[in-house]
């Protein structure tokens, strides 16, 4: 059934769920008693489908935004294949998502035997479009697009095949982030001519028009659109029971609180009193540009997007990054393989997960650079699996000469990692090392010395992970050296197990 403006505005003053006697409250206080489940500290890997209806045009990120703003690159590709957004809009960009030759089988099983513990789906992005059958607005997958329930299909492939399965949102910047479809051009000979959204027949997914278009999280959106997106994304989460749930930037004032209580709450119930769940939030330093993350340490779990963070964190988080854009873009230059192993081994060796999205293209399918991408990163993955999943921290992360730039996105100001930048994890009574690169002489571990700040321990043997070849190795007052092995494992990092 679809819901009128004026039936959504009455059903935001229904209070969304009684609280009286949950064990979790929608206040930072109660969610305070959130604890990580051990799954999730085990995980180390997942991977992530952020694929949705802009990436029917095959031109990256934010095409729903770019396309209504003058003179950028999607906008000029909008009209030059489309028409001017004043008559062929985001409405019509939507059926280009087909799905026709999707296989959700065949990408869940690839990704599996790359490692991934769990799968994550794209639920809804900043551009105000449900890709699941949302029982609160229309305009989602099952109506238009590819018509079939996206969100629900990848669920059930993921548990048949033994994955967890997380839901991501993105909903709370939509407000004004997709605002700009009430604009116009300002030059040329449709200047002052409106776009499609402000077209009443399509307010449902334009919204109604109001001043702020900037690209941020909403944080001066209306009480009526916070309720609404309040109850789908409790819609989002009843429909699909996830495992985790990511949250694109904070609690989004007491409403989103409410939102993480309810999930906290549902999951015990799934769970037979137990909390299985993981939710995650962003931080964003008070008084940044653009704030679009609140998160606050024991209420839920960090989430860091395409970024570092500086040193072993005391509870597991997740780094999200992409091969590429996070929508697909035909030609873009895609990150290697190498790149995706130092990154999980960094990731892994500071306590945290890596949720890693390849984008799909409008039918389904990915290309045969990402097939060939994530075949290299199986082989890397299945030969180093003893220091990743399921691993530790150790005393230290790790040492070398290359710093981190720490902070959501600072991926793209980071130099490459060398062969002398070491990577530690643990698991059981064994020590791992990794070397970020393969070296060409003798691997000098400082922190493994007789003299070392972290304490010598007793080595009994050193091994090359993925080979039976044996190494030289001797502890030295400043370092343990080990012989570089001739045989290489792989061509992306080389990693030894100490005993």
């Amino acid at each position: 059934m679809k819901l009128t403006r004026r039936d959504a505005l009455k059903l935001a003053a229904v209070p969304l769920f009684a609280q009286t006697r949950a064990p979790f409250q929608p206040t930072w206080e109660s969610l305070k008693r959130y604890r990580c489940p051990e799954w999730f500290r085990d995980a180390k890997l997942g991977f992530w489908a952020h694929w949705g209806p802009q990436g029917g045009p095959k031109q990256g990120d934010w095409y729903a935004r770019n396309m209504y703003i003058q003179g950028t690159r999607q906008n000029l590709y909008h009209v030059a294949h489309f028409g001017h957004p004043s008559k062929v809009g985001y409405k019509d960009v939507i059926p280009l998502w087909t799905a026709k030759n999707w296989e959700p089988e065949t990408l869940i099983r690839r990704y599996k035997k790359a490692g991934a513990r769990y799968f994550m789906s794209l639920g809804v992005h900043c551009d105000n479009f449900d890709c699941w059958n949302s029982k609160h607005h229309t305009w989602n997958a099952v109506n238009h697009g590819p018509k079939r329930d996206v969100v629900g299909t990848w669920r059930k492939v993921a548990r048949e095949n033994g994955l967890r399965f997380g839901v991501s949102e993105h909903l709370a910047w939509s407000w004004d982030w997709f605002n700009v479809n009430k604009n116009s051009d300002k030059t040329g000979p449709l200047a002052g001519v409106l776009y499609d959204g402000n077209d009443p027949k399509y307010q449902e997914l334009y919204f109604p028009p109001h001043a702020d278009d900037e690209a941020h999280y909403s944080y001066d959106a209306p009480d009526s659109w916070k309720q609404e997106w309040l109850r789908r994304v409790t819609d989002l989460i009843d429909q699909n029971q996830p495992d985790l749930v990511y949250t694109d930037g904070g609690a989004f004032g007491s409403v989103g609180l409410e939102a993480i209580a309810h999930y906290y709450n549902a999951n015990m119930k799934w769970h037979k009193g137990n909390l299985d769940g993981v939710y995650t939030l962003k931080y964003q330093p008070p008084g940044s540009h653009g704030k679009f993350g609140d998160y606050q340490p024991g209420a839920t779990s960090l989430d860091v997007e395409r970024g570092f963070v500086p040193k072993i964190q005391d509870e597991p988080f997740q780094t999200d990054t992409c091969i590429g854009q996070w929508f697909y873009w035909e030609g873009f230059d895609y990150k290697t393989p190498k790149y995706l192993a130092q990154r999980l081994v960094d990731i892994v060796s500071k306590n945290g997960n890596m949720v890693l999205s390849i984008p799909q293209l409008p039918d389904g399918t990915i290309d045969s650079r990402e097939e060939s991408i994530v075949d290299d990163f199986t082989a890397w993955s299945t030969i180093h699996a003893p220091g990743i999943f399921g691993s530790r921290p150790w005393k230290i992360f790790g040492e070398g000469p290359t710093s981190v730039p720490t902070g959501q996105k600072s991926e793209r100001t980071m130099k490459p990692f060398t062969a002398e930048d070491l990577r530690f994890t643990t698991q059981g009574e064994k020590l791992y090392v990794f070397c970020l690169g393969v070296p060409e002489s003798d691997v000098r571990i400082k922190a493994l010395g007789k003299t070392a700040e972290t304490g010598q321990r007793k080595i009994e043997y050193v091994r090359v992970l993925g080979s039976d070849e044996k190494v030289t190795w001797t502890v030295e007052d400043d370092a343990l050296r080990i012989g570089v092995p001739q045989h290489k494992p792989s061509d992306l990092t080389l990693a030894f197990e100490i005993s």
